[in-house]
C-alpha cells in the first residue's frame, strides 16, 4: 500500500474510532462519565488493581485516576482494599455493584453495537470480521 494511502487511512481509522466510542460511551452509561466507566471495567476485568497499575492501563494520570476511583468508591461501585503485599499500599476493588453496574454497560453498549453490524451489509460485515486481527494486534490483545 502507498505511503498516501495509509495516511489517508490512519485519519479515516482513528476519526472512525473515536466517533464509535463516542457513540457507544453515551449506551448505557447511567451517572457515570466515561473515564470512571473506563476505569471500573478494567477493575472487573483484571480485578483489584493499585492506583498507579490502573492508571497505566487506562493511560491517564494517577491524579487524574485518583479523582475517579474516589467518585467510584463514592457511588458504592468500588472499595479500597489494603494492599497485602504492601501495608502502605492499597488496591482498588470492584464492588458487587460495580461488576453489575459494568455488566449492565457491556451488555448495552455490545447491543448497541451489535445491531449497528448488523445493518451492515454482508460484505461489510465480512470486511470487519476480517479486520479484527489486525485491530486486536493494533491494541496488543492479539493472541
Amino acid at each position: 500500500m502507498a505511503a498516501d494511502q495509509v495516511e489517508d487511512a490512519t485519519a479515516r481509522l482513528y476519526l472512525a474510532i473515536g466517533r464509535l466510542s463516542r457513540l457507544l460511551r453515551r449506551t448505557g452509561s447511567p451517572g457515570l462519565g466515561p473515564g470512571a466507566v473506563s476505569a471500573l471495567a478494567t477493575l472487573a476485568r483484571c480485578g483489584p488493581l493499585r492506583l498507579g497499575d490502573l492508571a497505566a492501563k487506562e493511560g491517564v494520570a494517577p491524579p487524574t485516576l485518583s479523582r475517579i476511583v474516589a467518585a467510584l468508591v463514592e457511588a458504592g461501585y468500588v472499595r479500597r482494599d489494603p494492599d497485602p503485599q504492601d501495608g502502605r499500599a492499597w488496591l482498588a476493588t470492584p464492588t458487587p455493584e460495580g461488576e453489575t453496574m459494568v455488566s449492565g454497560v457491556r451488555s448495552a453498549r455490545v447491543r448497541e453495537l451489535q445491531r449497528r453490524i448488523e445493518d451492515l451489509s454482508p460484505e461489510h460485515q465480512t470486511a470487519l470480521v476480517n479486520a479484527l486481527p489486525a485491530l486486536e494486534e493494533l491494541v496488543g490483545e492479539a493472541g
